[in-house]
């Protein structure tokens, strides 16, 4: 099972996702340094903080119980993500067991 995680253009936002039918919240964050992201599995928090990777899964540990895997691709190249272009050139793709 494979999907996009629908992301918009702004710096800051949370959202939820159901996957293997469990509750699993993303936060994405644009830093200076780049893009971050917390990821909860049922409001319980597995990752803290994770620099985003172009092409470079994101939680990388089955032990954490999540259902699958995340990593960002590029459309135009290989480039680390960058807000404004979510949605358009970058894409959060989730990769689930």
């Amino acid at each position: 099972m494979a999907g996009v995680v629908p992301l918009v253009a702004t710096k800051n936002q949370s959202l939820t996702v159901y996957l293997g039918g469990q509750s699993v919240r993303i936060e994405v964050q644009q830093r200076r340094t780049g893009v971050y992201l917390n990821i909860y599995l049922n409001d319980v928090q597995k990752v803290a903080g994770a620099l985003a990777l172009t092409n470079t899964y994101i939680v990388r540990a089955d032990y954490l119980g999540l259902p699958g895997d995340f990593a960002f691709i590029d459309l135009q190249g290989s480039d680390d993500p960058n807000y404004t272009g979510f949605g358009s050139r970058w894409f959060l793709v989730y990769s689930g067991a």
